[in-house]
């Protein structure tokens, strides 16, 4: 466990409030940091997805900074770009 984990995880022990924050907020993030990974992954550049989806880079940087509140078919769209499929998944 690295330092930042440590730290979360004492935090998570005094504080139920900030356990049930962080899990939620880490929710959100997981979502633009796996479409930029893949991203990454494939070669490609912000700009370069921003041309394949006929948008610009800051509406990339966006998305993959603010995913938590993305449209399903525009992450659908993302991820066709990238030659990939999205799947989705309830537990």
């Amino acid at each position: 466990m690295d330092d930042l984990e440590k730290y979360i995880h004492r935090r998570k022990k005094r504080s139920d409030a900030f356990a049930e924050d962080f899990e939620e907020e880490y929710e959100k993030f997981k979502i633009g940091a796996i479409l930029k990974q893949a991203r990454q992954e494939a070669g490609i550049t912000q700009e370069e997805i921003a041309e394949r989806l006929h948008t610009k880079k800051s509406a990339i940087s966006r998305i993959e900074n603010h995913a938590y509140d993305i449209r399903l078919s525009t992450l659908k769209l993302y991820a066709e770009a990238l030659g990939k499929k999205i799947n989705l998944s309830i537990s």
